[in-house]
């Protein structure tokens, strides 16, 4: 990785604990997020991961108001440091604990790498 790539992904980090934060007061069953990203092709490659504890959990978020509530805040995260993306919620996908304990044993790693 690049010394900017690095710079960058600190960013992102930081940026993303910030959201995490936020969301976790303000959003039901939300847990963590992550990233994924290939800096060849960034930010076109960045992926977002928002996963929470349970089936249940994400398919009540995806039916209330709650997820234009998290678009917005990582979009707004995102611009603030220099991250300019056409459509922030095309970068975005959700997933659960449930699904990876049952896909991938608990090995979010393993799981996140099929991305």
């Amino acid at each position: 990785m690049r010394k900017t790539d690095k710079k960058i992904d600190n960013q992102l980090r930081l940026g993303l604990t910030d959201v995490c934060e936020t969301a976790l007061k303000k959003i039901n069953g939300f847990e963590w997020l992550t990233h994924t990203v290939n800096y060849t092709h960034f930010p076109q490659s960045l992926t977002l991961v928002c996963v929470f504890q349970s089936n249940e959990q994400l398919l009540a978020f995806k039916a209330s108001d709650k997820e234009k509530l998290l678009i917005d805040l990582i979009e707004n995260k995102l611009n603030n440091i220099g991250v300019k993306l056409k459509r922030v919620a095309s970068h975005i996908l959700y997933d659960s604990e449930e699904n990876c304990a049952k896909g991938n044993q608990g090995n979010w790693a393993k799981r996140l790498s099929c991305l």
